[in-house]
């Protein structure tokens, strides 16, 4: 079976849909940037601030090498995995990629709410995102399924998914209610 990859930006609700789809499916779940944190000791944020972007770039290439290999799977990437061509291959090898969206107000308000994110360390959040968001949006849209969570919890983007899959023949059977 094919993987299922989670791409988009941060704040989308990646890792929290793709906890909800590994259990409804019955799958495994595996959090890119959570791996990164467990291989490395470090968390992202000291990673970006000891290191720099770059090597976590490779370090987050080098983590979707290895489970782009996996099957059966949910995958949660972490924002930038499209910004690397070579990444995205890889997982569109082996997997069906669906890219979480969201307003710019509602990434903006989840972002605030949750942990610390180092490429949003600045004076100017809001200009940020809209920056990077403009920067990544072509990249996030060339997935196979693209949903907008902007008004949806992660139990109705899951249920979404699921009927996206169902649809495209992706899944078959029941999956546990």
């Amino acid at each position: 079976m094919k993987n299922i990859v989670l791409i988009g930006f941060m704040g989308t609700g990646k890792t929290s849909t793709g906890r909800l789809l590994a259990g409804r499916l019955n799958r495994p779940f595996v959090d890119v940037d959570k791996k990164i944190e467990k291989e490395t000791g470090l968390a992202i944020s000291d990673i970006f601030q000891l290191y720099g972007e770059d090597h976590f770039r490779q370090l987050e290439r080098e983590v979707i090498s290895r489970v782009a290999r996996y099957t059966n799977t949910i995958i949660a990437t972490g924002g930038g995995v499209v910004l690397k061509q070579e990444n995205m291959v890889r997982l569109k090898n082996t997997g069906i990629i669906i890219s979480l969206t969201a307003s710019l107000d509602t990434i903006l308000e989840r972002t605030s709410r949750r942990g610390v994110r180092p490429l949003l360390d600045c004076e100017d959040r809001a200009e940020r995102v809209a920056r990077l968001f403009q920067e990544r949006a072509s990249l996030y849209m060339r997935a196979d399924y693209t949903i907008d969570t902007s008004c949806m919890p992660p139990h109705q983007v899951t249920e979404k998914i699921i009927g996206l899959l169902r649809e495209g023949g992706y899944l078959r059977g029941r999956s546990k209610s």
